[in-house]
This record gives structure tokens, C-alpha cells and sequence, in this order.
């Protein structure tokens, strides 16, 4: 279920003076020094939040767009439709600019402060919106920073099971999907499920990767089959570049596949457009992506790729393309600072928005990664992934996760 948040700011709503030539009261404290973050990251706004005898007012739209709740425009009524869908239906909030009544799903709620326009933008009084809205709010007074929590909700969940992740192995119902890393591209080109680094995992008791695959599925948990491979010593490059070497590679991958009873294929190909030829690379990835994708949706599988972002160093990934080629691209925007700690917010926003600009929104999971993130950072990822109303997330990885850092995840989004 999808709780309405509780409110957390404790301001009083006071009608304030008369509009002025610049269309702001003159009671109004119009301050830039006053911030509004979302689930810990700086949301932008068209017009500077208010302040009216000590009540925040804020954008009605700038908010409610990055909650994801749908707002319309009656211009000939003046008034605002605002609905969010929960767990329990629509959520539907009616606001007539002057007017102090507000209707919540039919039913009159009495407003100390009416709904108006400041410089063409429609403002709000913060604490109504969060009551209504579940958004939980708070006020920094030494900061002067709102912080606003966004309400917790469902969203699509991918999780990594790398080689043996048993003691998490638990964690599995609660994902909508989970990819296995279990095969690779070794140094020679080959696809294979054997050697060092990557091989079929042996059995722990009764556990098998079979066992595993079943259970997760059994349990509703979509599985599929990830091939890793890197770059590192052109062996990617090598597979690519030879029609021979990768007509037998796809094959070996949808035949493995298939006859483990994998639902899809997730492909983990990294280090391409390092240095050399970016276009030529892109074209290469392209082409081998085209040829897999129609082979594993001809046995009934789903594909989907884990691509570096956009803002890295790796410039081999044509996002549009293999957009339109694949079921899910995975953005991992994570090591940006080697994972020393908590990837920087700004350039999660900047990969996501990149990629928003090649591909749909539909298509888009935020990796995240548990190396990088701690317990108390890794919502803020997650509400990045709520605010542009991606797919989903994909977490890297279980085996690392740990129970404070579900704990905290379970507070925003549903993994019950």
C-alpha cells in the first residue's frame, strides 16, 4: 500500500497584502536564499519560492510534475486539476485561483490561503500540498531549505545476482526482475559459461543456478541470463568486428539461454569508445544488438542492455538505437568517482536527462549501485529515477545490498 505522507512543516498560513505594479504583494519576502530539495537534490523552479508572513508559498507545477501527478489548466474557470494515481485510485485535488475552498475527490477543504499567480506562475501554499499530496515536508530555518520526501510508491525493481549471492537470495521475491550474471565474453572473443571470473555457479546443498532460476520465477521475479564482457584488451572489439566470432556468440547466448529456462538477456558490455573510432564502435554495437535482439525475440526473450552513461568516458553507445532495439536499456550511472563514495547527484541528473533525450522514459532503469551508495544516500538515486518517471531502477547488487540499506529503500518505493 501507498501511504499518505504526514506534514511535517509547522508554518502558518496568513492571507498576505495587495498585488503591487510587479505583480508580487508587498508583504510578500520573495528570497532566492530560501532552497527546495527533493528526496535530497536541488529542484529547479521558474519562479523563486515566497514567503508570506512566514509561509512558504512555491510553484504549484514545478512540484507536481516531479511527484508525478498530472495537472491540467481550465484557463476559461481559472482553475487547477491535479490527480495522482495510488494504490487506492485517483487522487483528484480541484484549486481555483482566488478561491478559498478547495475540493479533494468532491469534498469542500477550507484554505487559510487561496492559490494565486506570481509572475504567471501559479502558487501554492507548500504545507497544503503536502497534505494532500503525501509528500512529507520539513524546513531548515538555519539552511533556510525546504526538503521535501516524495511519497513512497511502486516502481519497477532489477536487481543483479552475480555468482554466488546466496546469503540474499531472500531478497529475490521482492524484485519485479532479476539478471544472472553467469556467462562472459572471454579474452579470446568467446562466449562461454566456464573459467575464472564468470562460470555456471556449482551447487551449494540443494541450491542449483537451476533451482535459483526456478524458485525466483515461481515467486513472480521475471529472470534473465547476463553475459558480461569488457574491453579492456580489445576483446569486445574482437567479437564485434568478426561476423564469424559473433553469429556463434549469439547463438550461444539465446541457446544458453533458453535451455535454462531464462524469461530474457541482459547484455553487460562495457568499455567500448574508450579511444579509437567512436562512430565506428557505436555502428559495430548497433549491428550486433540488431542481429541478438531479433534472435531472443524470436525464442520469446526480452533483451535488455546495460550501457555506460552518456556523461562518461566511454563514448561506444549509441542510446537512441539501441533504444529502439532493445526491451530496457540500464543506465549505470554509477562510478563516477572510481566509487570512492556516493555518486555525485549532479551527474546522475545529467546521464538520465542525456538519455531522455535519446530514448523514451519507458525504456530507462537507473542503475544504482550498492558499492557506491550507503544507506542513508541511495534514496536520493531513487528519487532521481521518481522524478523523471523512469521504468525503473536496476540495483547492483545483491549479496551487497544489506538490510539497512532495504530498510531505506522500502521506505520510498514498495519492496514488501
Amino acid at each position: 500500500m501507498r501511504p499518505w505522507g504526514k506534514l511535517v512543516l509547522s508554518c502558518a498560513i496568513l492571507l498576505g497584502g495587495t498585488v503591487g505594479s510587479t505583480g508580487i504583494p508587498s508583504t510578500y519576502a520573495a528570497t532566492n536564499q530560501v532552497k527546495i530539495v527533493l528526496d535530497g537534490y536541488s529542484l529547479p523552479f521558474p519562479v523563486a519560492p515566497v514567503v508570506i508572513s512566514g509561509t512558504t508559498m512555491v510553484p504549484f507545477r514545478a512540484i507536481s510534475e516531479a511527484l508525478g501527478i498530472e495537472v491540467q489548466w481550465n484557463q476559461k474557470l481559472r482553475k487547477i486539476t491535479a490527480t495522482k494515481q495510488t494504490d487506492e485510485g485517483s487522487k483528484v485535488v480541484e484549486l481555483t485561483m482566488g478561491n478559498k475552498t478547495a475540493k479533494v475527490n468532491g469534498q469542500n477543504v477550507p484554505l487559510t490561503l487561496a492559490p494565486r499567480t506570481i509572475s504567471n506562475t501559479t502558487m501554492i501554499p507548500l504545507s497544503f500540498f503536502s497534505q494532500q499530496f503525501g509528500a512529507a515536508v520539513g524546513w531548515n530555518q538555519a539552511a533556510k531549505t525546504v526538503s521535501i520526501t516524495s511519497p513512497r510508491e511502486e516502481m519497477y525493481t532489477l536487481g543483479f545476482y552475480a555468482l554466488r549471492s546466496y546469503d540474499e537470495i531472500n531478497y529475490l521475491p521482492s524484485l519485479d526482475a532479476a539478471t544472472f550474471g553467469w556467462g562472459r565474453i572471454d579474452r579470446d572473443g568467446n562466449f562461454t559459461t566456464t573459467g575464472d571470473e564468470y562460470k555456471w555457479p556449482s551447487s551449494l546443498g540443494d541450491i542449483t543456478g537451476e533451482s535459483i532460476i526456478q524458485e525466483a520465477q515461481s515467486a513472480g521475479t521475471t529472470s534473465s541470463f547476463m553475459v558480461y564482457a569488457l574491453d579492456g584488451q580489445l576483446e569486445l572489439t574482437k567479437n564485434l568486428e568478426d561476423k564469424q566470432l559473433q553469429a556463434k556468440t549469439i547463438e550461444g547466448i539465446v541457446t544458453t539461454a533458453v535451455e535454462k529456462g531464462f524469461k530474457g538477456i541482459t547484455l553487460d558490455f562495457e568499455g567500448l569508445g574508450l579511444t579509437g573510432d567512436a562512430a565506428k564502435v557505436k555502428s559495430d554495437y548497433n549491428a550486433f544488438v540488431k542481429v541478438i535482439a531479433a534472435r531472443a525475440h524470436a525464442e520469446g526473450l526480452t533483451l535488455t542492455l546495460a550501457l555506460h552513461p552518456i556523461n562518461s568516458s566511454y563514448k561506444g553507445y549509441d542510446y537512441k538505437a539501441l533504444g529502439s532495439l532493445a526491451d530496457e536499456l540500464i543506465i549505470m550511472a554509477y562510478a563516477f568517482e572510481n566509487e570512492k563514495g556516493p555518486e555525485p547527484l549532479a551527474k546522475v541528473d545529467e546521464a538520465i536527462r542525456l538519455a531522455l533525450k535519446e530514448t523514451s522514459k519507458d525504456k530507462l532503469l537507473l542503475g544504482i549501485s550498492r558499492g557506491s551508495e550507503d544507506a542513508a544516500s541511495i534514496n536520493s538515486k531513487i528519487g532521481l529515477a521518481k522524478r523523471y518517471d523512469l521504468k525503473g531502477i536496476a540495483l547492483w547488487r545483491l549479496g551487497i545490498i544489506g538490510p539497512a540499506a532495504w530498510t531505506e529503500m522500502n521506505k520510498s518505493i514498495v519492496l514488501d
